[in-house]
């Protein structure tokens, strides 16, 4: 919680304290059903927590701004931005409804009303949003083909609208074809724990 707060130290007092009751939530709902690896449960919020907080250092979603977190599992990134951008209104989808009831049932736990996780496959959301964001969650150029039809044309941010990806490895062949607008940010550079070496992330604009 502590490197949270390092990065993002003008959290509100609600804020601050949703963020702190999600290790008590997830800890707990792991030990029921496994949304995190037991091993990395502990470190709940460098790996999981901060790390979707790196699309907060891209951009600062204005109030109103609708996004569709892609394949959320136990809500990550989704319940994260949304705790950070209360003004904002988020979508959770995920093909494994066990998974979602785990975000739905953390999101209600800590107060977060601007927060829908719905059971739901990506290709069957018809939704428009302003941006879409994901973790790791496919390929890029076979996420694209499903999240293009639900981008939005009109742009109300200062970046116009598309994805937000966070990744890791080696991303040369997955952004080749969009290399042309591709922009891949390395998230040591806002971050300087050990674990986010390697660790990347994508914007898309559509």
């Amino acid at each position: 919680m502590q490197q949270i707060i390092k990065y993002f130290p003008k959290l509100t007092e609600l804020q601050l304290k949703q963020l702190a009751a999600l290790d008590e939530l997830y800890h707990d709902w792991n030990s029921k059903i496994n949304v995190i690896s037991r091993k990395d449960i502990d470190n709940l919020y460098e790996h999981h927590v901060l790390h979707s907080l790196a699309i907060a250092k891209a951009i600062n979603f204005r109030p109103g701004t609708e996004i569709l977190d892609f394949g959320c599992g136990g809500g990550f990134p989704g319940i994260p931005l949304a705790i950070m951008f209360p003004e904002c209104k988020f979508k959770l989808i995920d093909g494994t409804g066990k998974k979602v009831m785990v975000a739905k049932e953390v999101a209600n736990a800590i107060g977060l009303t601007n927060c829908n996780p719905v059971h739901l496959r990506g290709e069957e959301e018809r939704g428009k949003f302003d941006f879409v964001v994901s973790r790791a969650v496919m390929q890029l150029p076979d996420l694209m083909k499903i999240v293009r039809k639900n981008i939005s044309g009109k742009q109300r941010n200062s970046m116009p609208n598309g994805v937000f990806c966070l990744k890791g490895g080696n991303l040369e062949t997955e952004t080749q074809m969009f290399r042309k607008i591709v922009e891949t940010t390395e998230l040591s550079m806002w971050f300087k724990e050990e674990w986010f070496k390697e660790k990347h992330l994508i914007y898309l604009p559509v």
